[in-house]
């Protein structure tokens, strides 16, 4: 059995204001998963798990499945819009880092050939991303700092 690809991240939040910050992100795969599932854990302990197709196609065009939308925003950098009951959520994210991830999870992934038979999902349509929360967050939001100017949150 193949471990499981974590890789600690950096992403921009982006707010209706002038200024983003950044924010730790937690991105997950797990090569015995058959849905090919990839997770991005979110500082308040929010994870939203789709499919790892969806993270690669937005690479290179803008794709929309369920409350997860993806796109390039210009050569460098990648969106990732994620819409739930709460609002919505988007992230910035450097393209080289999901580059990496997604060669390490690529790396990991069984060679067997894809044909109807060996696969499972054959015929299917691609599972539906999901948002899970848990009731504290996986860890605190080590060096998330406000950007320069930036108003502290009030409570």
């Amino acid at each position: 059995m193949s471990p499981v690809i974590e890789v600690h991240a950096r992403a921009r939040l982006i707010t209706d204001g002038p200024l983003t910050r950044p924010v730790p992100v937690d991105l997950r795969y797990d090569p015995a998963d058959e849905r090919r599932t990839v997770h991005i854990g979110l500082p308040d302990g929010t994870d939203w798990a789709f499919g790892r197709d969806l993270l690669e196609r937005g690479l290179r065009t803008p794709i929309e499945r369920g409350a997860v939308r993806v796109w390039p925003c210009g050569r460098t950098q990648l969106i990732v819009e994620l819409h739930s009951t709460d609002g919505v959520e988007v992230f910035q994210f450097e393209i080289r880092t999901l580059i990496r991830f997604l060669a390490r999870t690529r790396a990991q992934t069984p060679a067997t050939p894809v044909t109807s038979a060996t696969r499972p999902d054959a015929g299917r349509e691609p599972q539906p991303p999901s948002r899970t929360i848990t009731t504290a967050a996986r860890r605190p939001e080590r060096d998330a700092r406000p950007e320069r100017g930036a108003q502290p949150a009030r409570g």
